[in-house]
């Protein structure tokens, strides 16, 4: 009884392994999946930029996306990090700001499905933008636009570092975000009316649908009753005929 008691736990605890083993696996693909998924929307949103994934072992990050301007110039760079885990960890701020130090990277943006507490869809935390991934496109548009601003105000007032220090002031202060809160609030209710109204045409054609079929089953079923009655002297009537409706007239 003992041996087979040892037997039963040790296999019990191969079996755990096994699960812990997979689910692992699991989370990596579904993690690789969503960085290609990344990759994908920034590639279609903004097609002449430079939006390349970062090789394993370089200096961390998922892709890194190099904002072309209209002239065809380098306006700067977002370093990007997907994270699809069940818990939010502080410590990926911490490696995500040397990994853009390392990338020499303008911008950081972390997309994960699990925030931390009291984020609901964007925050500038520690200098790193943490974005839950319906509101990436939104910001990812935001900062883009503010790193081209920052390179012509660059371009147009070489020598004026005050300038660039106010731009770099307004991208990092809060009536910035609040621009960007702006947008992302306006793109989800848009989404969501959108949502709404697909729900109730449906809704409404099922209802409109069943209607019909009622009138219909009732009309055949009281021209059958009347021909049952009058027999071949009731005259046919056309979109009610055996053959319009698909039923063999010998059976």
């Amino acid at each position: 009884m003992l041996e087979r008691e040892q037997t039963i736990a040790s296999m019990q605890q191969k079996i755990e392994e096994l699960k812990r083993k997979a689910e692992q696996g699991s989370q990596q693909l579904q993690g690789e999946v969503q960085e290609l998924e990344l990759e994908a929307m920034l590639r279609a949103k903004f097609p002449f930029d430079s939006i390349e994934p970062v090789a394993k072992g370089e200096y961390g990050g998922d892709a890194l996306q190099r904002v072309i301007s209209p002239t065809g110039q380098i306006s700067g760079t977002l370093l990007w990090e997907s994270k699809r885990t069940k818990n939010w960890s502080d410590g990926w701020l911490v490696k995500l700001r040397e990994d853009q130090r390392n990338a020499k990277a303008d911008l950081a943006v972390l997309v994960s499905h699990a925030l931390p507490k009291g984020v609901e869809s964007f925050e500038e935390i520690d200098g790193i933008w943490v974005v839950s991934p319906r509101a990436a496109l939104p910001v990812a548009t935001i900062l883009r636009h503010t790193l081209q601003q920052i390179a012509l105000a660059r371009t147009a007032a070489e020598g004026q570092h005050g300038k660039t220090e106010l731009v770099y002031q307004y991208l990092t202060g809060p009536r910035f975000k609040q621009r960007v809160e702006a947008i992302v609030e306006a793109f989800s209710t848009m989404q969501e009316d959108l949502d709404k109204e697909r729900k109730a045409i449906l809704k409404q054609w099922a209802k409109r649908e069943a209607q019909i079929e009622r009138v219909m089953n009732a009309t055949v079923g009281m021209y059958g009753d009347l021909q049952g009655i009058a027999g071949k002297s009731l005259q046919e009537i056309e979109g009610l005929e055996m053959k319009v409706l698909g039923v063999d007239e010998e059976l």
